[in-house]
């Protein structure tokens, strides 16, 4: 499973570039997952829920399921946050994991720079950071730079970038004879 993330500040545009890639990529064949990092608190579930009372009880795993999906909360009840690692270890295996945040984290990914937003780029200080799609011209970066509006030049960045040039063939449910 190959790794490739997108970082950059808050309101720079990862998560609607994100939605793109998905799209972008699915459409090409490959499968995706997705983890989001959040500097703030993450709730799924809804005060009153069975599941959120299962939480509120002190479950450290609660798991929810039907017909039409699943899903695992986790508790960390003062332990440490994972890392990149550890989690996509729970995660069943697909071509390609994106990361949207994790900032700080030694994995491969693109910038998602608003120079309206004046913050500092983050590549000059990040060598895993291998390009930047921003909206906006970006004199003096010495890294390739995307349109932040393009997700086909993204994706077929990240695509390169990760050694993913087709899509693998995925074992399918045999036609009836």
């Amino acid at each position: 499973m190959k790794i490739f993330g997108l970082a950059g500040w808050s309101g720079s545009g990862k998560t609607t570039l994100m939605e793109k890639l998905v799209g972008e990529l699915t459409q090409r064949g490959f499968k995706v997952s997705t983890v989001k990092h959040t500097h703030h608190d993450v709730d799924v579930d809804r005060p009153g829920k069975d599941s959120y009372r299962h939480r509120e009880a002190g479950a450290v795993e609660v798991l929810v399921t039907s017909s039409r999906r699943w899903a695992l909360m986790h508790e960390l009840r003062g332990d440490e946050e994972p890392s990149v690692e550890e989690l996509s270890s729970h995660m069943t295996a697909v071509d390609l994991l994106l990361i949207e945040g994790f900032k700080a984290h030694r994995h491969a990914k693109l910038e998602v720079h608003r120079p309206s937003l004046g913050k500092p780029m983050l590549w000059p200080e990040d060598p895993q950071v291998l390009a930047v799609a921003s909206d906006e011209p970006l004199p003096g970066v010495t890294l390739p730079t995307l349109p932040l509006a393009d997700a086909t030049a993204v994706a077929d960045f990240i695509l390169a970038a990760t050694g993913l040039a087709q899509p693998p063939r995925h074992s399918a449910t045999p036609a009836a004879s």
